[in-house]
């Protein structure tokens, strides 16, 4: 068995609300990842939970949007938000 994901324990932040219409094959995957991020965490957790931290995670390995992020930064009076690595 697996003995580690790569979603770690669930940080605590402040969420908003966003709704997203995924296929039920994505939703079946997301509850039996949950179901072994719970499991292997000892902390249980679902799957609407979990999906922003794997969004924030899959973006925070994208060399390409980091990329634009930092370019679009520096052309702004208003620096964006650009995601910490994830190890």
């Amino acid at each position: 068995m697996t003995k580690k994901l790569s979603l770690g324990p669930i940080p605590k932040s402040e969420f908003v609300k966003l709704t997203l219409t995924v296929s039920t094959e994505l939703r079946e995957n997301l509850d039996r990842y949950a179901a072994l991020h719970s499991e292997l965490n000892g902390t249980p957790v679902d799957a609407t939970t979990l999906a922003p931290l794997m969004l924030e995670t899959f973006m925070a390995r994208d060399k390409g949007f980091r990329a634009a992020c930092s370019g679009r930064a520096s052309r702004s009076s208003r620096p964006a938000r650009v995601l910490d690595k994830a190890s």
